[in-house]
């Protein structure tokens, strides 16, 4: 009985050893696939502004005559909302990495209401331009540079909702378990760092 006992015991190390090993071979790349994802993004983006500023500089007055001026204050609250919550969700994070799902979900849940402000926000000022999609070449590049942007903000929505739906299964995330989150926390990093040079390109410069 004893023999067996033994027998058992090495069988279970081994499998652990036989697991570890596996692991060490298949290491998880996922986070560098989506490093990988985000860099082929910003050569999107990069494409994008480069068109912008091509056309701002071979053109001979920038925005062209007749185009009004952006107001400053939607887009300056919008942009503290967008910059704050990249903070508000490295705590989700934090909370994660000591067990707290119900401190994770908080700070999603917060994260997730900052970004729908931004996209609601986004969609008033719309709402209000006096100039339309085909007005001029500002106005174009404009709602194609902010629009392309909205959707990633929309997206990254889409992903803290799904880890919000995940995390209610026990155990599906955890100290040890955490790439649903550090997925979304990376992405809307980046998201939020685009933003920041379209608000500087498109109403500071």
């Amino acid at each position: 009985m004893q023999g067996s006992a033994v027998n058992t015991s090495d069988a279970v190390v081994g499998v652990a050893q036989e697991s570890a090993a596996h692991h060490e071979e298949h290491p998880d790349h996922r986070i560098f696939g989506l490093i990988l994802f985000l860099a082929a993004e910003s050569m999107i983006f990069l494409g994008l502004f480069s068109a912008y500023l091509a056309f701002r500089v071979v053109a001979p007055e920038w925005p062209p005559a007749g185009t009004p001026e952006l107001e400053l204050l939607l887009p300056g609250v919008n942009t503290l909302i967008l910059i704050s919550s990249s903070f508000v969700i490295h705590q989700a994070d934090t909370a994660i990495k000591k067990n707290d799902v119900a401190g994770m979900q908080r700070w999603f849940g917060i994260t997730a209401a900052m970004g729908a402000i931004f996209l609601v926000g986004q969609l008033y000022e719309y709402s209000h331009l006096e100039f339309g999609l085909t007005t001029n070449l500002f106005a174009s590049t404009f709602y194609a540079l902010t629009g392309f942007h909205g959707l990633h903000v929309f997206v990254g929505l889409l992903l803290m909702i799904a880890v919000l739906w995940r995390s209610r299964r026990a155990g599906h995330y955890s100290s040890e378990e955490y790439f649903g989150i550090e997925a979304a926390e990376l992405y809307w990093h980046f998201v939020d760092v685009v933003w920041i040079i379209l608000f500087l390109l498109l109403y500071i410069l």
